[in-house]
């Protein structure tokens, strides 16, 4: 799974004019008459169960019933935030890590729901290891994208429970099969997704890992939003009925995970046969309840997350600008609201 870390070529740095030929699928304006409205959903990594709310809707007919042919797709090398702005396509998954530096070079997109309330990554390691805390990081190699994330959030970690991450080391290796690699001694940990990477190695592959959560550093690291779903500024502007239509569909579907988390992996499955069943079970059981906190709707964002998020990008030097937050995201397109 893709974890936003600054290890992509950030799309506003290849220029837009690379776009039409970075395209997957066409989409065609809206039809009049009653007919349905197209509209392509760019993803940020092949399909899992982070997606898996769109696939629901997308394959009990939702979408249709609110007047929307949605086409899904796959990433175009450049990433999504920039085909947003220019409107190649409607709708994106993208992170927050890369939608508040794209906003600082221009690139006017917005952030219209939260996939998960609360950031999901973890650092795993083999429990043989014995990292049990940042500080056990120290004299460990961390195998990973070399995104300039990651070397913050992993440092400011060691550096809060009062270890050295001077020693920590730093190798690049891009996205292989973590397991293999950790049990070769080509790197100590490395960062992941509870819901997919941590399943796989502990029930398809039967290895014995440790996690430090994320979630439970906030006292050291923001939480923050990763993934989102995005579209323009100018969509929002020109076309807010499809938007407010897209998120209704979109967050029927992942109620529908939260309450059926079986049937909707069975859904995910259907569309994407080629996916694990085994992962995709396990971790649809996983996220069903965790898709939005308890009593709360799916995909609200809160400005406290956001602004501390971007406090962080600025006081580790991520970004050299401050960013008013309530341009980057907005819940007025949630059904709820």
């Amino acid at each position: 799974m893709s974890r936003g870390i600054f290890g992509r070529l950030p799309a506003w740095g290849l220029g837009l004019a690379l776009l039409g030929s970075l395209l997957l699928a066409s989409c065609g304006g809206g039809g009049g008459g009653g007919e349905l409205k197209s509209a392509t959903l760019m993803l940020d990594w092949t399909p899992n169960t982070n997606h898996a709310g769109i696939y629901v809707a997308l394959e009990q007919g939702w979408y249709e019933e609110a007047g929307i042919d949605l086409q899904i797709v796959e990433p175009a090398a450049a990433g999504v935030e920039a085909i947003l702005a220019e409107g190649q396509a409607q709708f994106g998954i993208s992170y927050a890590e890369y939608l508040i530096p794209a906003r600082l070079a221009g690139v006017n997109i917005t952030s219209i729901a939260a996939m998960l309330p609360h950031n999901e990554s973890s650092l795993m390691s083999l429990t043989s290891d014995g990292i049990s805390r940042p500080a056990d990081l120290e004299g460990k190699t961390y195998g990973g994208f070399g995104g300039a994330l990651e070397q913050q959030l992993i440092s400011t970690l060691v550096a809060c429970d009062g270890g050295d991450p001077s020693m920590v080391e730093f190798v690049e290796v891009g996205n292989i099969d973590y397991v293999p690699g950790m049990e070769q001694d080509r790197f100590d940990f490395v960062w992941v997704f509870e819901g997919w990477d941590v399943l796989r190695a502990r029930a398809l592959d039967d290895v014995d890992v440790s996690t430090l959560r994320f979630i439970d550093y906030t006292d050291c690291i923001p939480d923050w939003y990763t993934p989102v779903i995005a579209t323009s500024d100018s969509l929002i502007e020109s076309d807010p009925e499809l938007v407010s239509a897209f998120l209704k569909a979109t967050a029927r579907g992942y109620d529908y995970a939260m309450e059926h988390p079986t049937k909707a992996a069975a859904l995910l499955l259907q569309a994407v046969p080629e996916l694990d069943q085994e992962l995709v079970q396990a971790s649809a059981a996983y996220l069903g309840p965790r898709y939005a906190d308890e009593g709360e709707p799916w995909g609200v964002q809160e400005v406290a997350i956001w602004e501390r998020f971007e406090a962080f990008l600025r006081w580790t030097g991520l970004t050299d600008t401050g960013l008013d937050t309530s341009e980057a995201f907005t819940n007025e397109f949630l059904p709820q609201s």
